[in-house]
């Protein structure tokens, strides 16, 4: 059996301030930082229990590497970045508030808000992208990690498409799928059974973190 630890990237100001990020590269604010020295800390403890990780993979982006590293780093391994696991491209919404996006285009908030599975951003990717190419990217992983405990640091945008084409949950999903910065999900894969998801958005080791919603 594979185990897979899915990563939620540290929280970074635009987590804070309520900012689409997409592929901005916004690194971890000050609380980040704690939150993924508290991850690796706690990993490292739980090793017994979910597996010495023993290899990790990352979104390309800052702040999912800046989380990575310091759980590399405790299990004395490489960080491998793989775009496949990069967060969603959003677009004109990247580096806008919700506030403005709300008030600019009405229309495709309230879809982003409800169902964001069919919403289309002008010059962004649709979550079924996200989902094709990150579910292949974990297979990919598989095939190369066959029984072992890998983790892969990622984003949310990433984490709710992955998980719910892993365990072949329908949409409307996106809001169904809860995920905070720095938390993780235990994920087994089973060569016979497939995917099932062993825990949800662990969180109880971090000092500090907002909750998006």
């Amino acid at each position: 059996m594979t185990k897979l630890i899915l990563i939620r990237h540290g929280e970074t100001v635009a987590n804070r301030n309520n900012i689409f990020r997409g592929r901005q590269d916004f690194p971890l604010n000050e609380v980040g930082i704690k939150q993924a020295q508290a991850l690796a800390e706690h990993l490292y403890q739980r090793a017994k229990q979910i597996g010495k990780i023993s290899a990790i993979y990352s979104s390309p982006l800052s702040r999912a590497l800046d989380t990575a590293k310091p759980v590399a780093e405790k299990f004395g391994i490489e960080v491998i970045v793989d775009e496949r696991f990069t967060n969603i491209s959003l677009g004109e919404w990247e580096g806008v508030p919700h506030s403005e996006i709300a008030k600019k285009f009405p229309e495709k908030y309230h879809l982003w808000r409800t169902e964001p599975e069919k919403l289309t951003i002008p010059g962004g990717e649709r979550l079924a992208d996200v989902q094709r190419r990150s579910v292949e990217g974990v297979m990919r992983i598989i095939e190369r990690h066959p029984g072992e405990t890998v983790a892969i640091v990622t984003h949310r945008a990433v984490l709710k498409p992955l998980i719910a084409g892993l365990i072949d949950l329908p949409a409307p999903y996106f809001w169904k799928i809860h995920i905070d910065n720095a938390a993780y999900s235990v994920v087994w894969h089973n060569p016979d059974r497939g995917f099932m998801i062993y825990q949800s958005n662990v969180n109880h080791y971090l000092p500090d973190f907002v909750i998006e919603m």
